[in-house]
């Protein structure tokens, strides 16, 4: 560090202009008057020295200071210093001509005599450009290249605080920096007042000293991050106003003194109001965080667990669904964040209906468990609709604005606008919120800030395709560089799959050797980020283990045959007539898992004409599945975990027949118990995920006709062809790797009648299906047949994950100086493949259905179809139902939509509603909703939700329910 003395404190300034112009604005837009940008500077600064205090965690602080090469004092003033000169680009005359009757006063004195620029500069922009002079003359260390100068790498990150970085500058640039961006003002009176006011927030934050090097990758994001919500905080109204100053304020030294202190003296209040801290985790056994005794597995990471985790590390479980690993989680992620520091926890989950069942527990979790800031958001897209996390509405209908002066673990307004979510201490969401921060979009790194001081939980870790997991590796690069601690939970995780996971968290952790890992299942093991250490996996026995059943039935695929038709001996129809045939007389419940939306629909239709009297009962039979509305697909949701959940106060009689058709959104994270599991054939890792809701849950009186009680059963229907080889219908498109499908038939074919060891069987098997000598013993055609599709697959793969390489953000240690690749995509990179579900073809569409009474959202025409006949804006109360009835549809039927299927010209100026489609649907004679979109007809109803051109069954009414 350099040390510099009074005297040169003080960049020079021309006498003639040494006094500081109040008359330049920062703020305007909803105030009584303009905020003098000076005084915003200064506002920044000092929340950003709050938020340094009490977000960041001790182990970052240090982070910066060591990597700049400064105390820890001194790199906290810095970082306040730097907060402080983000807005220095609003003075330039592009921005001070945005009010023209402020500009005009400034416009008629000789120092800015100058018309604003035609080209808009916008203002970040600016702040990049200028500041480099002035930090250069602060003494800030200068590289060869620009890029790898301190001063320039400042001004770079202050000139991304709106969500992007600009591109490096180039040394030519730094000479006249006007010359080459006239809209900084060509007259001497801008640019001395930059200097002057950069000069003033310097001497006010005492930040005299310079920094030794660059900041790393991570330290950027950090600092970055930190500007950023610095500024937002600054920036609300409620702020300023109370602060404006009079008009003709002189803004002397004594005055700018006094404001700025009073600015130190509330700055942690506006912290803590926007509910912005950090929660802590008082020292509790397994026992006192959870009303039960823990199991095998979690007493094991209880006990041991709190050893190893010195510091910020990676724990890696891989155990049965059912085996607790929520709450391990959640236990180890307490043990890890006061062992590391970390102020927080993000719960990830593979889709917005596992986060929305995820909420209540991770809230009662923090309900009783965590001290200090502990407010929770729900991260999604969809999390403002959900009904745990929406504030309940009142009786207009309109939610509530919820009170900043929140308690317990209700995030407050603040924290539920956008982008901001993930500052929380704590929440839960989608997989997607995380990923996000690895992709070069605006804002990204402002997530990756908001995990960098949390424990990060990924529940379902195996559950994700090449690209997917070609993020999860480059965050986990990035999360280990930043020393936060990581949980990656699995039922089903390949030996080469952790391998990877674990070697991204040591890579950023700045171990570069190649590990290999073998998971132990049920078991864990800890990466410790300190010395890049892999435990020794602990294998630990399971209070669960039991023999899984596996029955295979081939058959041939007869689902598009209409429920009318007699189903053929040997087919799909068939099979599941005979499995379902004794649930009506016997009771029992019964899961039918699909790989199609259309094929859960035609199923539930076949099984409603074929069992009549459970169709009949209430709750007999049901439909899981994406397209049905949001409102729809939460109650119907809650329903099947009310019905087929946990059993309430211990084990229970024989449950009501029931048979629930789903697809695959049943698998992952939701608590079901079924005593049969029926499932198309799927990846074995699936398979196993959906057995494990079979006899999940101790019960006593299960259904003779399943079998021993303690023993789950999963009957696997394999379609083939007409030769009697196993063959994927073309209607299931590339949902599955054929090649996966091949290699789990064959192990299906040898599971069946042998049963399966759980959990000690499930890790060889997991891996065994992908094995390289896989074929080895296999007919000659046969290995032929796959090494062509295991060919196709790999190819695949890599193809995805080269994709992703040159999509994400660089490593952390790859961001040599210049942060533009961190929001850059550049050249050749599509806004397609700025998305964390690479290929995912759907979009929102929402039913309009049309009556005599007018158009109406639901119906019963009991909700009319928001909209204003004046014209004016959509209020979020209106928007709320919209949404609520929206629901995704496949993007290739949408793909002939026609102006009929556009929405209001009232709802084109919100973001949320311009891209849905409209679907128009009429009341025909046979008592259906129905529209045409494109070649196909569409149809709504209670039962089946949205479906295409499926068999009408006038004896079944579509919309009992």
């Amino acid at each position: 560090m350099t040390e510099e003395t009074e005297a040169s404190r003080s960049v020079a300034v021309d006498p003639a202009m040494a006094q500081l112009d109040t008359r330049l604005w920062g703020k305007r837009a909803g105030l009584p008057g303009p905020y003098p940008v000076i005084c915003h500077l200064l506002d920044t600064a000092a929340v950003a020295g709050a938020l340094w205090d009490s977000v960041l965690s001790r182990g970052m602080r240090a982070q910066i200071a060591n990597g700049i090469g400064v105390p820890e004092a001194e790199a906290r003033r810095l970082i306040t210093f730097w907060a402080g000169l983000h807005d220095v680009g609003k003075i330039t005359p592009p921005f001070q001509a945005k009010v023209p009757e402020e500009f005009a006063a400034l416009a008629a004195d000789a120092a800015y005599s100058e018309q604003a620029t035609p080209e808009q500069l916008r203002h970040e922009a600016a702040t990049h450009w200028s500041l480099v002079e002035f930090l250069s003359q602060c003494g800030y260390p200068e590289g060869r290249v620009v890029r790898r100068s301190v001063g320039h790498q400042v001004a770079q990150l202050l000139g991304g605080h709106h969500g992007c970085f600009g591109e490096a500058l180039q040394r030519k640039h730094l000479v006249n920096a006007a010359a080459y961006q006239p809209g900084l003002g060509r007259a001497a009176g801008w640019r001395k007042q930059r200097l002057l006011h950069a000069s003033a927030v310097r001497r006010l934050t005492g930040a005299v000293g310079t920094p030794e090097s660059i900041l790393s990758g991570q330290s950027a994001v950090v600092a970055a991050g930190l500007v950023v919500v610095a500024d937002w905080l600054a920036s609300q109204t409620d702020v300023i106003e109370p602060r404006m100053p009079e008009r003709g304020w002189a803004g002397s030294d004594a005055d700018l003194e006094q404001h700025y202190e009073r600015a130190v003296a509330m700055a942690p209040a506006w912290v803590r109001e926007a509910g912005l801290g950090r929660a802590t985790f008082p020292e509790r056994t397994f026992g006192d965080q959870f009303p039960f005794t823990p199991n095998t597995l979690q007493a094991d990471i209880a006990a041991t667990l709190p050893g190893l985790a010195t510091g910020a590390g990676l724990l890696l479980v891989t155990a049965p669904t059912g085996d607790g690993k929520t709450e391990a989680a959640l236990h180890a992620a307490s043990v890890m964040a006061r062992a590391s520091g970390a102020g927080g926890v993000y719960f990830a989950l593979p889709t917005m209906a596992t986060a929305d069942a995820m909420y209540e527990r991770v809230r009662r979790f923090a309900d009783a468990n965590a001290e200090g800031e502990r407010a929770l958001t729900l991260l999604h897209s969809m999390a403002w609709l959900s009904p745990a996390y929406v504030p309940a509405e009142d009786s207009d209908g309109v939610s509530p604005v919820l009170s900043d002066g929140h308690t317990g673990t209700e995030a407050g307004r603040w924290l539920r606008a956008a982008r901001r979510g993930l500052l929380a201490p704590l929440a839960n969401g989608t997989i997607d919120q995380a990923l996000t921060g690895v992709l070069p979009v605006r804002y990204g790194f402002l997530r990756l800030f908001g995990l960098a001081n949390k424990v990060l939980v990924v529940d379902e870790a195996h559950a994700y395709g090449p690209w997917m997991h070609s993020l999860l590796v480059r965050l986990l690069e990035w999360l280990g560089a930043l020393g936060a601690p990581v949980v990656l939970l699995s039922a089903t995780l390949a030996g080469r799959t952790a391998t990877s996971l674990v070697d991204a968290y040591r890579r950023g952790a700045g171990f570069q050797d190649r590990s290999t890992v073998e998971p132990c299942y049920p078991g864990w093991l800890f990466v410790d980020a300190a010395n890049g250490e892999v435990s020794r996996p602990r294998q630990v026995g399971s209070d669960r283990a039991r023999t899984l059943r596996v029955e295979s039935r081939r058959v041939t695929w007869d689902v598009r045959e209409g429920p009318v038709d007699r189903p053929r001996q040997g087919s799909r129809r068939a099979a599941l007539r005979v499995l379902l045939g004794p649930v009506a007389a016997e009771g029992g419940c019964v899961l039918v898992c699909c790989t199609t939306v259309e094929e859960a629909q035609r199923t539930f239709l076949d099984l409603q004409f074929a069992l009549p009297d459970l169709a009949a009962r209430e709750g007999g039979l049901r439909l899981l599945h994406s397209r049905f509305p949001a409102m729809e697909r939460q109650r119907i949701t809650a329903e099947c975990e009310a019905a087929f959940g946990k059993p309430q106060g211990g084990a229970s009689g024989t449950r009501p027949g029931s048979v629930l058709v789903a697809t695959q959104i049943v698998e992952q994270s939701l608590d079901l118990d079924f005593d049969l599991v029926v499932s198309d054939l799927a990846p074995l890792a699936q398979l196993l995920q959906r057995a494990g809701r079979s006899k999940r849950h101790p019960r006593a009186d299960r259904p003779a006709w399943t079998g021993d009680a303690a023993e789950p059963r999963l009957v696997v229907l394999e379609p083939v062809d007409g030769e009697g080889s196993v063959r994927a219908p073309r209607t299931w498109g590339d949902v599955y790797d054929a090649a996966l499908l091949f290699r789990t038939s064959v192990l299906v074919e040898k599971l069946a009648g042998n049963g399966v060891a759980v959990p000690d069987d499930v890790q060889g098997l997991v891996d065994t299906v992908y094995a390289d000598d896989f074929g080895a013993g296999l007919a000659d055609a046969a290995q032929r047949e796959l090494r062509s599709m295991d060919a196709t697959r790999v190819a695949s793969a890599v193809a995805e994950s080269q994709l992703a390489e040159a999509t994400t953000v660089r490593s952390p240690y790859d961001v040599q100086g210049d942060l533009s690749c961190l929001t850059d995509r550049g050249s050749g990179v599509m806004e397609e493949l700025l998305t964390t579900r690479l290929g995912a073809d759907s979009a929102r569409a929402v039913c309009v259905y049309l009556r005599d009474g007018g158009p109406s959202l639901d119906e019963d025409g009991d909700i009319p179809l928001p909209g204003t006949a004046l014209g004016g804006r959509l209020t979020s109360a209106e928007i709320a139902p919209i949404m609520r009835h929206t629901v995704p549809l496949p993007g290739r039927w949408l793909a002939r939509r026609t102006e009929d299927n556009d929405v209001p010209a009232d709802w084109r100026d919100r973001p949320m509603l311009a891209d849905l489609a409209v679907l128009p649907m009429q009341l025909g004679g046979d008592g259906r909703w129905t529209c045409r979109l494109g070649d196909r007809e569409i149809e709504i109803s209670k039962n089946l939700g949205i479906s295409a051109d499926l068999p009408n069954l006038p004896h079944a009414p579509r919309t009992s329910h």
